[in-house]
This record gives C-alpha cells, structure tokens and sequence, in this order.
C-alpha cells in the first residue's frame, strides 16, 4: 500500500492518509470543506460541494488520476434536504462520467461540515477500449 499526498488539498485532519494506491486502485480519505491552508468553506451546501470535488480532484491528480477515473463515490450527508443541491455540484463536476454512487445520511460529520466525499479510482484503463486510458 503506499500512500498518496497532494500539498493541492487540505491535509489529513487525523491519522490517515489522503489517499492510498492498492494495486491498481485509488482509495481517497472523505474529503469536506477544508481549503488546502485549512479554511473551511461554509458559505451553501454548493460551495461545500465544489471545495469537495476540487480537494478530490487534487488528491487524484497527485495519484496520476482524474475525476474521470473513479468508479464509485459515497456521500455522505447531514441533512438529505441537501440532495438535490449537492446533485446539481456533483454532477457539474463529473461531466459525462457516471460513477456507481451511494448517498448516506448521517448524524454529523467533522469541522460541522454538512458534505463529505469519498472515492475509488481505477488507475489502469476504464474506457471502452477504444478510448485514451483514464489514468
């Protein structure tokens, strides 16, 4: 297992790693809010969101990877009223791509964050063959 560190995005507020490579796959920590310098962005749900997407995008990059390359993200949320403004972000970010995807509820989630995200990337080919590799 080797570990996966982007200066791009906050640091690990506890002990664990950004994200770390398996073989071939890329495990990303949740991310929320938090700005690489350590700000948190509070100001909507979207803009929670979009911080999210950017912090994951930086990670996966330092891993060789992109948006483009995750095969499954799990959010999860404190209140599901958020759903369809978290959709709106998520999918914005994702373009075309269509990951598999579970949304969870929950009680709270660090730093009073209402979104987190976390992902699994395939660092080899996951086009159709005929497209360029995704990592």
């Amino acid at each position: 297992m080797e570990a996966i560190h982007s200066d791009a995005a906050p640091a690990a507020i506890g002990p664990y790693a950004q994200a770390v490579r398996c073989g071939d796959l890329i495990f990303t920590s949740g991310q929320i809010a938090l700005t690489a310098d350590g700000r948190f962005v509070d100001d909507s749900v979207s803009a929670e969101t979009q911080q999210v997407m950017h912090n994951l995008e930086q990670v996966l990059q330092a891993a060789g990877c992109a948006l483009g390359c995750v095969v499954k993200t799990t959010i999860f949320l404190t209140d599901m009223g958020d759903f369809a403004a978290v959709n709106e972000v998520y999918a914005a970010a994702m373009g075309d791509h269509r990951p598999a995807r579970a949304t969870v509820a929950v009680a709270a989630l660090p730093r009073g964050a209402r979104v987190e995200i976390e992902c699994i990337a395939s660092a080899v080919n996951c086009g159709d063959g005929e497209s360029a590799p995704c990592c």
